[in-house]
């Protein structure tokens, strides 16, 4: 009896096993390009390289570019915008010199996706890219289950989604149908460069000297270390609570993580975020007699929390590890953008120079290192702390210094703007989502035009200075009224149903122009307030 109950109990154990190692691939998420915008794309860079003709000197020389990205920066986290640490004296004055946009906002509260609407200028969601890309999924039950209960904290969910292959795996990332600002600047007689974090893909086909970077540095995935020495009596180093925390430091700079230049790895003993700094500079020294587009996507103040001593040492009474070494990792990039900020006068640069300056997202709360208070929520949701964040442009001459927009503008703008500033055409195969800004604060401040965010289940409008927001996985829905409440503490949804009813139907006329998502979510973010429940995606 007991030898056919144990014969019984290996035969399930082993039926458990096979049914747990059975892969989660499935062909669901087989990505298809869109090939007729394929063809657009090269028609249109093709005809654009015929057509442009980009003088190096002269008064026909058309602007320098200079954008500035920063990551996980919240608004409330730089004196810009009224916080009293840390002091961020260069943001400050770059603001100063230029235009501030108090309601500037990006189109999704997450790194890749954002970044994908910034260099399109067309919302993500619109070509398929609405969460993070991913090199690493749960190959099969048994794998999931783990991650499920060991890994997953609280406030991350493990997603029930089949996954992808390998091989679709390597098309994740914004799809070569799409026009990347870079490559219009590339085929316009730009010398263009990025220095800093790519995670736009990590194929061949996707990295930036394959989409219009003449010149590259940094790395492609969403973070890498800022001091490959972590033993170096120079760097403080300082986990924090948060499941993926281990995962990064664990990868260190390899594969993605590797620090590279024109995609050949490369041996940095420095800091990272000063590297990025003496690349971009260098950059401009030595294309200083040309038009250059120079993308600066740095990678701070995102996690791993690595700072310099002689940073740290300036917030000696901070108590809190994590905002102690947040702040002194912000402190350091405030320098590393005030010393490009220079270079551009040194350089007798500063007149014919477009410089743009925005983060990807706000703070991510779940590190405990920030908060974004006064503002709602943080990285990863459609509240004004994930998506409202730092954002300021100047021109000398050609906008005014120390002015302020309060009318929401959008990263998309971004796109619209060099466009149309540098004399190119817009390509007219596709819907663009973008406004010029320089006409926006010299001319007139009124743009109606409602906002838009879309991330799973859930969704989101700014309609003047109204703002809905649902998840329809929990039915949660909220309603502010943003001039009255930007803090979004009354939820008017209750009161208001003909307001709730209005902003859905836009939102559903919105979403029928968007192509389904082409690869699935990892985990689900559960971010609760006080009386509602919603799930973001990654």
């Amino acid at each position: 009896m007991k030898k056919r109950l144990w014969i019984v109990l290996l035969f399930l154990l082993v039926i458990g096993l096979v049914y747990g190692l059975l892969p989660l691939s499935s062909d669901r998420w087989d990505i298809e390009w869109n090939e007729e915008l394929r063809q657009g794309k090269l028609n249109y860079l093709t005809d654009l390289q015929a057509i442009t003709s980009v003088s190096d000197t002269g008064p026909t020389r058309p602007p320098n570019i200079i954008l500035i990205v920063a990551d996980d920066l919240g608004k409330m986290d730089i004196t810009t915008y009224g916080a009293s640490v840390p002091q961020t004296p260069n943001l400050d004055q770059l603001s100063s010199e230029g235009v501030r946009f108090d309601e500037g906002y990006v189109t999704h509260p997450i790194c890749s996706p954002s970044r994908a609407g910034l260099l399109t200028g067309r919302y993500p969601q619109r070509f398929g890219h609405e969460y993070h890309i991913h090199e690493r999924y749960p190959k099969n039950r048994l794998e999931r289950w783990v991650y499920k209960n060991f890994i997953a904290t609280e406030d991350w969910r493990v997603a029930q989604d089949g996954v992808p292959d390998e091989e679709q795996m390597e098309k994740q990332g914004v799809p070569p149908s799409e026009i990347l600002l870079s490559e219009v600047l590339h085929k316009a007689g730009y010398v263009t460069g990025i220095a800093g974090k790519w995670h736009l893909g990590y194929s061949q086909l996707h990295i930036p000297i394959n989409r219009g970077f003449d010149h590259q540095f940094g790395f492609y995935e969403a973070f890498s270390l800022y001091q490959a020495d972590t033993h170096a009596a120079t760097v403080v180093n300082q986990h924090c609570p948060e499941f993926s925390d281990p995962f990064i430091w664990g990868k260190g700079r390899e594969g993605n993580c590797a620090i590279t230049r024109m995609d050949v790895v490369v041996e940095e003993p420095g800091y990272l975020t000063d590297q990025i700094t003496n690349e971009a500079i260098g950059f401009m020294d030595m294309n200083r007699d040309r038009p250059f587009f120079l993308y600066v996507p740095y990678s701070a103040p995102h996690t791993p929390f690595q700072a310099q001593k002689k940073y740290y040492d300036q917030f000696e009474s901070i108590e809190d590890p994590y905002q102690r070494i947040y702040y002194a990792m912000i402190r350091n990039l405030d320098d590393g953008i005030g010393a490009i900020h220079q270079k551009v006068k040194d350089l007798g640069l500063e007149e014919n120079t477009l410089i743009v300056f925005l983060s990807d997202n706000g703070g991510a709360t779940y590190t405990q290192a920030t908060t974004n208070a006064p503002l709602k929520g943080g990285k990863m949701t459609h509240f004004e702390g994930g998506i409202n964040v730092p954002f300021f442009m100047k021109w000398k001459g050609k906008v005014d210094s120390g002015s302020v927009c309060t009318t929401p503008v959008i990263s998309t703008d971004v796109f619209r703007t060099i466009m149309d500033q540098v004399g190119l055409p817009m390509p007219s195969d596709r819907k663009y989502d973008g406004s010029d800004l320089v006409t926006l604060v010299n001319n007139d401040r009124s743009l109606p035009r409602d906002l838009y965010w879309k991330a799973g289940s859930n969704r989101a409008i700014r309609s003047g200075n109204w703002k809905f927001i649902e998840d329809s996985r929990t039915g949660s829905m909220a309603l502010y009224r943003l001039d009255q409440d930007k803090n979004e503490q009354r939820n008017l949804a209750a009161e208001n149903p003909e307001g709730v009813a209005r902003m859905r139907s836009i939102l559903d006329q919105w979403e029928n122009e968007l192509q389904p998502t082409l690869w699935p979510r990892v985990m689900d973010y559960r971010y609760e307030t006080e009386d509602q429940v919603h799930y973001y995606p990654l």
